[in-house]
């Protein structure tokens, strides 16, 4: 039987957090025991060139981003990981996508839209600080995509409207030339875990309210006891459904470890005891992949080592269908 392949990419901007782990690494990790589906997974560094210009901090992104999956249980052996710059012959797909790709396609595009839009408010030219690279991100985007002949793509809800660009793109090629050169790839909508943060907002860089994933022991313990609680002394009863402690603890452990913090809730606990409760949980399931994840930033020949053998495995498959491509179009 042939495997239905399941693309997933990934921007390369440092260290995850919890939130990260667990809205998106570790139920990606579980759909590939899924026997008849082969996981294919790339860091998007030429993606991240679009707002990133310092080569240093890309680069070691990248690293950390790589190491982190790895660490966290994806297997290079049965699962193929590689870097997107490690494909050159995406940036010729990504030409001729881009040469049957109408304008106003871009212009449609949520993410231009809203940087225009925050221009516009601000009254500012509409384009200032746009550059070509994040205007024409979904041809990129498609090409990655296209490229693997792809079945499904497991994205958020709101990359949705990235693979509809991909498949009007495939469309409008596969029309032009009488032939269905491209696969219509398929957005698996990832409604996904939104974990609260520090403050009880979902957690996010961007809040400031995330806990990376990769702390040491002592300072995750510390971030932990950062969630915000109120003053109820520890003798007074808590109900275990309206704490953000008590949230977070789900995630992390089992239906009876939950059943028996939630009793202690309601006979009274200290805040500083729950938050105990929490960061020994967090750590227990971490602290596997914290020791592997530091062994392979210490020794980062062996990310390269799983990049490489990821981009090798899936070069020759993407050099013969530009072949085939190229062929069709009369450059080959």
């Amino acid at each position: 039987m042939t495997k239905k392949i399941s693309l997933t990419g990934i921007k390369p901007t440092g260290i995850p957090h919890f939130g990260n782990y667990i809205g998106a690494i570790r139920p990606a990790l579980k759909m590939l025991e899924n026997s008849s589906t082969e996981g294919i997974y790339f860091i998007a560094d030429y993606h991240s060139l679009t707002t990133m210009h310092d080569g240093k901090t890309l680069r070691e992104n990248s690293y950390e981003v790589a190491a982190s999956w790895l660490a966290c249980g994806l297997d290079p052996e049965k699962t193929t990981i590689y870097l997107q710059s490690q494909v050159p012959e995406v940036m010729e797909f990504n030409w001729i996508m881009a040469c049957f790709t109408s304008k106003g396609l871009m212009n449609r595009a949520h993410a231009y839209k809203a940087l225009v839009q925050r221009n516009e408010e601000a009254g500012r030219d509409q384009d200032q600080g746009i550059n070509m690279g994040i205007y024409t991100y979904p041809i990129l985007m498609a090409c990655d995509i296209l490229i693997h002949k792809s079945d499904y793509v497991p994205v958020g809800e709101d990359q949705l409207q990235h693979i509809e660009m991909a498949r009007d793109m495939a469309n409008v090629f596969n029309h032009t030339y009488k032939k269905e050169a491209f696969k219509l790839p398929e957005g698996i909508a990832q409604k996904g875990v939104l974990l609260p943060g520090l403050d009880g907002r979902k957690m996010s860089k961007s809040y400031n309210n995330h806990i990376p994933l990769f702390l040491p022991e002592k300072k995750l313990r510390k971030m932990v006891m950062k969630i915000q609680t109120d003053s109820q002394p520890p003798e007074t009863p808590k109900n275990p459904d309206d704490s953000l402690i008590f949230d977070l603890y789900k995630y992390f452990t089992t239906e009876q470890q939950q059943q028996e913090l939630a009793d202690w809730y309601r006979r009274g606990i200290g805040w500083g005891e729950a938050k105990q409760q929490l960061f020994e949980a967090m750590n227990a399931e971490i602290a596997p992949a914290r020791e592997r994840y530091n062994e392979l930033m210490a020794d980062k020949a062996q990310i390269d080592k799983a990049l490489q053998m990821g981009a090798e495995k899936v070069r020759p498959q993407i050099q013969e269908y530009l072949r085939e491509i190229k062929e069709l179009i009369g450059v080959g």
